[in-house]
């Protein structure tokens, strides 16, 4: 069995902490979208649960914990009521939002390669199922929303690569017999300063290689749906 990062309780908390955060990210492209209160749910336990559902359902650890744990339900639909009632406000602060989003990301991260190791994978895959903690949510909000994924624009922020970062360091420490909670708090540690590094400076991955020689660009917006 892995060493917990924190005690169960502490844990517990901040997983429905970085759900919180996840949901408010959810219900405000929601309103930005216009969708009324039940697509402002959706789009907020979608975002909130949808990485962690796929995780489980991949490793067959089922029922999924969100399924399982009421708070992990619950906690959307709290997010959802903020944001109806106080929308402007909670835009206002967004900055905040996002750093708390990034404590997210690197907590996901991890938790989710050791979940992942714990149920038989290997390294590699555990790897990838821990990203896939982190972002998945992401991704089916973006897609619900009939949006690119933000995970796939060039002209957003890295969010993919820190939790790519923050996964396979934790990886690592399996191969190396390494795992402590000093480790796997470093490794989430690093995934959330490279997420706010890539906020405060505009980090991006690169596009392909002289792709400005050969390829029309196209804007998200100009994609045919």
């Amino acid at each position: 069995m892995s060493p917990q990062l924190f005690s169960p309780g502490v844990q517990h908390t901040l997983e429905l902490v970085g759900i919180f955060v996840f949901a408010i990210s959810g219900a405000l492209l929601a309103v930005r979208k216009n969708f009324d209160v039940f697509g402002m749910a959706v789009l907020a336990e979608v975002t909130a649960l949808g990485g962690g559902l796929l995780r489980d359902v991949v490793i067959g650890a089922v029922p999924p914990v969100a399924f399982t744990d009421l708070g992990y339900f619950l906690t959307p639909l709290a997010a959802t009521a903020l944001v109806f009632f106080l929308h402007p406000q909670v835009e206002r602060i967004q900055t905040a939002v996002n750093v708390f989003d990034a404590a997210g990301l690197g907590l996901f991260c991890v938790a989710g390669t050791l979940k992942a190791y714990e149920y038989g994978l290997g390294l590699t895959a555990s790897a990838t199922l821990g990203m896939a903690t982190a972002v998945g949510g992401g991704v089916l909000r973006d897609m619900l929303a009939n949006e690119v994924p933000s995970l796939l624009r060039w002209d957003r922020d890295l969010y993919a690569v820190p939790a790519i970062v923050g996964s396979a360091m934790a990886a690592i420490c399996i191969k190396l017999d390494a795992l402590t909670p000093a480790t796997l708090g470093l490794a989430v540690m690093v995934a959330f300063v490279l997420r706010l590094l890539a906020m405060r400076f505009h980090w991006r991955a690169p596009r392909a290689w002289h792709r400005r020689s050969t390829v029309k660009e196209v804007r998200p917006e100009e994609v045919a749906v």
